[in-house]
Order: C-alpha cells, then sequence, then structure tokens
C-alpha cells in the first residue's frame, strides 16, 4: 500500500468547504478500509489568504479527524503558488499526492483511477475532461483556440486538463529544481518526463461560491503561460519586422521608378494608413518584449514563491500523546 496525499488550494471557499471535506472523506475512507491507500493518508487544504473563515474550517476539521491537514499561507499568492506549495510540502510525507480543486467541479470519484494508474507505474496521472458540453458555445470555443495557440506557441500542455492530476514522490522531487517565479504548472509539469497516464472525468457545475477565474483572468493566465513557457512571441516579432523591412525596401524601389517616370501622385492616405500601422505595431513590439523584461525582473529578485505560516498535519499517535 501506498500513501497518497490529496492537495487543494483553498481561496474564499467556506461556502463549499464541508461539503467537499465530507464528500472526500468518504473517498478517503473507502480507500482506506479497503487497502488502496495506508491510513496515513491525508487530505491536505492549502489556504491562500483567504479573507473569510476558509482557514477556520480548514482548523475544525484537523481538529474532528486526522484525515485533514492544512497549510495556512502567510499572504495571497495566487492558485498556481498556494498549488506548489502543498505539493512541495506534502512530498516528504506521501508517495505521491493527487491535486484538485476544492470546488467540487472535479470529480473526486475518480480518485481511485488515479491510484490504479500509479500503480500500474505511472508516475504523472492527468485527469482529462471526457467533454465540454455542460460548456457555453463561447467558452467550449475559447478554450480550443487556447490550445491550439498554446501549441502554435510551443508550448507542451494537455489539452482539456486543469490541475487535476497525481504525482509521484519522484515526480515531486523533480518539480522541486524548477525555480522560476513565474509559474505555469500545465506547461511545466509535461517537461518533468516519466511515464503519464490518463483519466477521463467529468467536470460539474461549482458547488457553491463564486468562480475565482473570470474572463480577465483566464486571460491572464493564458498570456501567463506562454510568456513562461515560449519566446516564440519575440520570434514572431522578429519575423514580422524582417517582413515589413523587406516591404519598404520594394516600396522604396517602387517610388524610386515612377518619380523618375514622372508619374509621382500625392499619397496622403498611403502615409497616414502607413504612420499608424508601423507606429501600432511598434508599440506592440514594446509591449511583449516588455512583458519578458518584466518576467526577467521578478526572476532575478529570487523572491520566495510562497511563505507557511503554519502546518497542521497531526497523525492519531499526536493525538494519543496528546491526551
Amino acid at each position: 500500500m501506498k500513501t497518497i496525499y490529496l492537495v487543494i488550494p483553498c481561496y474564499n471557499e467556506e461556502a463549499v468547504l464541508p461539503e467537499s471535506a465530507k464528500q472526500i472523506r468518504h473517498i478517503m475512507t473507502n480507500l482506506i478500509e479497503a487497502g488502496k491507500i495506508t491510513s496515513a493518508s491525508r487530505v491536505c487544504f492549502v489556504n491562500d489568504g483567504s479573507k473569510d473563515n476558509t482557514w477556520e474550517i480548514i482548523e475544525q476539521l484537523n481538529q474532528e479527524s486526522s484525515l485533514f491537514s492544512g497549510i495556512n499561507l502567510a499572504h495571497n499568492k495566487g492558485h498556481q503558488n498556494a498549488l506548489l506549495a502543498g505539493l512541495l510540502t506534502v512530498k516528504d510525507y506521501c508517495d505521491a499526492a493527487i491535486s484538485l480543486d476544492a470546488d467540487l467541479q472535479d470529480d473526486v470519484t475518480v480518485v481511485e483511477k488515479f491510484i490504479d494508474k500509479f500503480y500500474e507505474g505511472c508516475d504523472i496521472v492527468y485527469g482529462v475532461r471526457s467533454s465540454r458540453k455542460r460548456d457555453s458555445f463561447f467558452k467550449r470555443t475559447s478554450a480550443q483556440v487556447y490550445y491550439k495557440l498554446m501549441h502554435s506557441m510551443g508550448v507542451d500542455i494537455i489539452s482539456d486538463h486543469a490541475d487535476y492530476r497525481l504525482m509521484s514522490k519522484r515526480a515531486l522531487e523533480s518539480l522541486a529544481k524548477f525555480k522560476e517565479v513565474n509559474l505555469f504548472l500545465r506547461g511545466i509539469i509535461p517537461m518533468i518526463g516519466y511515464k503519464t497516464g490518463y483519466v477521463e472525468y467529468e467536470r460539474y457545475e461549482r458547488f457553491a461560491g463564486v468562480s475565482k477565474y473570470p474572463l480577465k483572468k483566464m486571460i491572464s493566465f493564458g498570456l501567463e503561460g506562454i510568456t513562461s513557457l515560449s519566446i516564440r512571441p519575440i520570434r514572431l516579432i522578429t519575423m514580422l519586422g524582417l517582413g515589413i523591412f523587406l516591404i519598404s525596401i520594394a516600396m522604396l524601389i517602387y517610388f524610386l521608378a515612377i518619380h523618375y517616370l514622372g508619374s509621382t501622385v500625392p499619397g496622403w492616405t498611403t502615409i497616414v494608413i502607413s504612420i499608424w500601422a508601423i507606429g501600432g505595431l511598434q508599440l506592440l513590439a514594446i509591449g511583449v518584449i516588455g512583458e519578458y523584461i518584466g518576467k526577467i525582473y521578478l526572476e532575478s529578485k529570487g523572491r520566495p514563491r510562497f511563505i507557511i505560516e503554519r502546518f497542521l498535519n497531526t497523525t492519531e499517535e499526536d493525538r494519543e500523546n496528546a491526551q
């Protein structure tokens, strides 16, 4: 038997956390009783600087049962950093860790399938959505465009996969070697390699609370993925600049030719359009390059990606000694 930890980032999840804990407790208890995992297996909630009673609920769950552990971050660092904090903290206590969201959109009943794949020798198991029939037309179409764009930019990402995955202890140790501050785990983890597997699951609506990923944040997250893992946008700007330069040479030859042929015609429209087009292109190029310079700036500072204020990981032995 292996020790499995579930790592669940939480930000303002007081509305859904009791129900999430209830359903996950049922799954984990059944797996322990069936001899699929050891009794040392845990559910680790990571509180990412929530402003509601999320941490108080986690503390209460830990007091009620040693099955639940908790990590309280000293400051809100974002979903990816909170997830990384949980994974790197529990890697010393488990044989594998499964990450999932707290909102019950990830089907917790397939946790056993992840473990089965792990026992078959897979170090990384990706949860992949079986369909997007529950999504709106806009969300379904934008998701397809997003994955195609990521692949075209050279980012190795698993289509229809979020952060529902299993990672073995050695995969987690390999993940710890990646030191970048600009985190995009969905693109970093495929770089690790090792034997991988896939588990299909149905993604549901949120049980309660509000989405932490509105459209604006999703766009920002997508840009983070591209600029963190690919320099292809800069290369595209280089190629575009080269193309415009070649066009300008051709236009120069053309205008010189008509000048010496005595057919010079005032081109007000052409000049205005050219000025606006080139000016816009230059601003776009500066913006893209600035995005990369900003990331270099953040990486060079070497700031900690997360700071843990408290880690609750009480065992039954600890409880007996305390009594």
